[in-house]
């Protein structure tokens, strides 16, 4: 245990100062027991450097639903308690995930348990790039820790959607679904890096690239620069629907709209990887608004 912290506080859990830290922050906590440090790297950019003491969370494994064919889904509740369980994180823990990318899959981390009821959890402002930048020490990733954690995740209602909500929110003029992927890939110029999925966006849609609330750097805007870009696509008082490729950098959006005090936001579970399938769903790519065939009925 740190000598630092007396034998009284053991159990009571770390104060966070918000939903992102620094690399200050997270330097002065680093020892600290009752804090659970994780790497969120997807696949495509993860590696083998690693914070000090940090584990493997892996979004493509146990903390997506094995029985869906869409990507990073969130998984049954049981199984992300056992997930989370396992990673040694328990009813005090603090929870600090980061990536390799600055701020990408990690804000899915901190989307995906607070909606499961763990609201101890914060990004790392830069991820590993930023501290890496700062000359911080790094090594390999951490084993798992022997004895498991306690917590008990209890899905809350309503922080996820999925389509048909989408399209009610789409219709709806008090409501604005903001679309995370890049500008070509929104206007449907640039390639889908899924195959099969059809170019373009949903009709009625607003893109706010994440990287627009990022610096050249991968931190996080100053929060008076991001209240005015998620004003500026979401205008104040409507509710907001963040949508993206897979579910990742959906959650950026939404911890954007956090910071900037937009309480009332949801995040479509699905994403492109779902509505940009083929079949009846309108999207608007560079020839116009196009649907394709319906599904048969069951005779």
């Amino acid at each position: 245990m740190d000598p630092t912290i007396r034998a009284d506080d053991a159990t009571a859990p770390i104060e966070l100062p918000g939903p992102v830290v620094s690399t200050e922050w997270l330097a002065r906590h680093l020892d600290d027991p009752r804090l659970v440090l994780v790497d969120a790297s997807s696949t495509l950019n993860r590696v083998d450097e690693a914070l000090p003491g940090a584990l493997l969370l892996d979004l493509d494994g146990p903390f997506s639903d094995p029985s869906s064919d869409l990507p990073h889904t969130v998984p049954p509740a049981e199984q992300l308690t056992a997930a989370a369980r396992a990673l040694g994180i328990s009813r005090t823990s603090t929870v600090v995930a980061y990536d390799g990318k600055g701020v990408f899959a990690s804000a899915r981390v901190w989307w995906l348990l607070r909606a499961a009821g763990f609201d101890r959890v914060a990004v790392l402002d830069g991820g590993l790039p930023a501290w890496v930048a700062e000359g911080r020490p790094t090594g390999a990733h951490a084993a798992p820790p022997a004895e498991p954690g306690d917590v008990e995740l209890v899905p809350r209602e309503g922080r996820f959607v999925g389509a048909e909500d989408v399209a009610r929110a789409l219709a709806d003029p008090g409501a604005t679904v903001l679309d995370a992927r890049s500008a070509g890939r929104f206007a449907g110029t640039a390639p889908e890096p899924r195959p099969g999925l059809r170019p373009g966006h949903m009709p009625g849609a607003v893109n706010l690239p994440y990287t627009e609330l990022q610096d050249a750097h991968g931190r996080l805007l100053p929060l008076p620069q991001l209240r005015e870009r998620i004003a500026a696509a979401a205008p104040e008082g409507r509710r907001i629907v963040t949508s993206c490729g897979s579910g990742l950098t959906a959650c950026v959006l939404a911890l954007g709209a956090h910071l900037a005090g937009r309480e009332d936001v949801v995040v479509y579970d699905g994403s492109w990887s779902e509505w940009g399938r083929p079949g009846p769903r309108p999207v608007a790519g560079p020839e116009g608004v196009s649907r394709g065939p319906e599904s048969p009925r069951p005779e």
